[in-house]
């Protein structure tokens, strides 16, 4: 039988009859796709995953090793000649769903997202495992998250980052998916965080197509005001000469924020379940003699303001909000992302200086401390806003699709200050009413959450009433019930395990996570560490 293509999409005559009814993975490779070459279609028994350069399988991730028997699709993209997207599509060999679910990439992406993780959402393992066929991309070039000089006098190659990559991939993975299977997916979804909450956000804008539901977590959706945002604050800690504040002395600015904020909610258990109320004063740990990790000199408080308040101009426009109070220590907290270990080696520092040096300027030595918000913000936003940023608040081809949007940002994200996502969920109702904007989207801010992951709070979004616990399950579960169902998500239950990202430590508590703007109550009755004694109730 022959394969034809036609305005991009695959036209399969007689299925009855195709050629793949065998659904052998090796028969993939015959597919012609427009401007793809399929380089790879091999089959991978269950649990014989292994990541590519990887020297021992004893050092592959535990997913790999739940994999079940998959089709593993390898192709490149050329949708222009200094294009070479690579992405891969994982099928189940059996068991499938019928659901195509992709997932995205966190800071400047360049590679395949296998496993997950803070800053990307869930990963192909996690999806196949789930019974999804899934698919991920590098966005067009080699490099790890932090890393901006592909982008250097390749401007084709940063179109393909911001957005075409993804749109490209899902087109082919629906394809590839279809051939396999011998039928259409049943519907299709898309799940990451961080950059990959933008690459979600993306879409939904420009490709409403491409997707029924989405899930966008912690996005960079204003990317260019949030470049800024992050030279602001590297400019914050480095205005003077002891401005900087070494992440040694974090422990004593977290401590401080619980004991003013900590029990306004009503609770003590070190989480502030909204810090919007949270009126810190950095002064409060001025250094009385001696600088020590316990205090904070006049320069490096005057830093932690600028901080907590974001980046405004000399006329006081808001360039973009500030990194709230709480979750300034752990693993995902502060010492990662604005901080660093030391001087100039913060994720902030990388995303923000690196990527305006690089994406606006072509000037890997430009000076961060020459950048001047009334000056300089707009020529950002005019050279990459309309490539990366997802400012579109109309949504009208995803509302006229009826497709389901979910947004959830950590209330103690570090990198993107939380506020954003309510802006933009705001931006929404605004623009299409109270009524169209519960029809098409939810969004969950998270306490204690930090950036995608991690953090004081219970923060796996792995439950919600009558699902089980499986971090991708629960949230994922909710956007299909809403988007094949019709049953619109309402409060979801987050966990907090005894130990990080291992449920088998057992589960140390549960909490009721509500639909933005309503808030979790506590009733007054029973352990507030049960989710079962909380309620949504409108914020007063």
């Amino acid at each position: 039988m022959q394969i034809q293509i036609f305005k991009g999409l695959l036209v399969v005559a007689a299925l009855a009859n195709f050629e793949l009814r065998a659904a052998t993975c090796e028969s993939i490779f015959r597919l012609q796709l427009p401007n793809t070459t399929i380089t790879k279609a091999r089959s991978v028994a269950a649990g014989e995953f292994t990541l590519p350069g990887a020297t021992s399988s004893s050092l592959e991730p535990v997913p790999f090793k739940k994999l079940p028997a998959f089709c593993r699709v390898e192709g490149t993209i050329h949708p222009t000649s200094d294009s070479n997207i690579e992405f891969e599509v994982w099928m189940p060999v059996s068991g499938w769903n019928g659901r195509y679910l992709a997932v995205g990439n966190g800071g400047f992406s360049g590679a395949i997202n296998y496993t997950g993780g803070a800053g990307n959402g869930p990963g192909m393992a996690e999806a196949v495992i789930g019974g999804y066929a899934t698919s991920s991309t590098d966005t067009g070039h080699k490099g790890t998250a932090v890393d901006a000089s592909w982008a250097l006098r390749h401007p084709e190659k940063v179109t393909d980052y911001a957005y075409r990559a993804i749109h490209l991939t899902a087109v082919n993975a629906k394809t590839i998916i279809g051939a396999f299977y011998e039928g259409e997916v049943q519907k299709s979804y898309f799940s990451s965080c961080s950059n990959g909450g933008r690459q979600a956000l993306i879409e939904s804008q420009r490709y409403p197509a491409d997707y029924a539901g989405i899930v966008a977590g912690d996005p960079s959706w204003f990317a260019t005001h949030l470049s800024a945002a992050q030279v602001w604050n590297t400019q914050a800690l480095m205005a003077k000469q002891n401005s900087y504040i070494r992440a040694s002395k974090l422990p004593a600015i977290a401590a401080a924020v619980v004991e003013r904020c900590d029990a306004l909610d009503g609770i003590t258990d070190g989480v502030l379940d909204d810090p919007r109320n949270c009126q810190f004063d950095p002064a409060v740990l001025r250094c009385k003699g001696v600088e020590s990790d316990s205090c904070l000199t006049e320069p490096q408080i005057e830093a932690l303001r600028k901080i907590y308040a974001g980046p405004t101009d000399s006329r006081g426009r808001r360039i973009f909000p500030g990194i709230l109070p709480g979750g300034e220590t752990g693993p995902n907290g502060w010492a990662r992302w604005i901080t660093g270990p030391e001087r100039g080696r913060s994720l902030d520092y990388a995303f923000g200086v690196g990527g305006i040096a690089t994406l606006v300027y072509g000037d890997p030595s430009w000076d961060f401390r020459t950048f001047n918000l009334d000056r300089d913000v707009n020529p950002i936003d005019e050279k990459l806003g309309p490539t990366r940023n997802a400012t579109d608040a109309t949504l009208k081809g995803f509302r006229t699709r009826s497709g389901k949007l979910i947004l959830y940002h950590g209330w103690n994200d570090a990198d993107i200050g939380p506020l954003s996502t309510a802006n933009y969920y705001d931006n929404v109702l605004a623009e299409v009413g109270q009524q169209s904007g519960r029809d098409l989207l939810r969004a969950y801010m998270v306490p204690g959450m930090q950036h995608c992951a991690d953090g004081p709070g219970a923060t796996v979004l792995g439950s919600v009433p009558g699902a089980g616990a499986d971090p991708l399950r629960g949230i994922q579960t909710a956007l299909e019930r809403w988007v094949e169902n019709g049953t619109a998500p309402e409060a979801i239950v987050a966990t907090k395990y005894k130990t990080y990202g291992h449920p088998e430590s057992g589960v140390a508590r549960t909490r009721l996570i509500c639909p933005y703007p309503q808030i979790a109550r506590y009733s007054g009755n029973g352990s507030t560490d049960d989710a079962a004694n909380f309620s949504c109730v409108d914020k007063r």
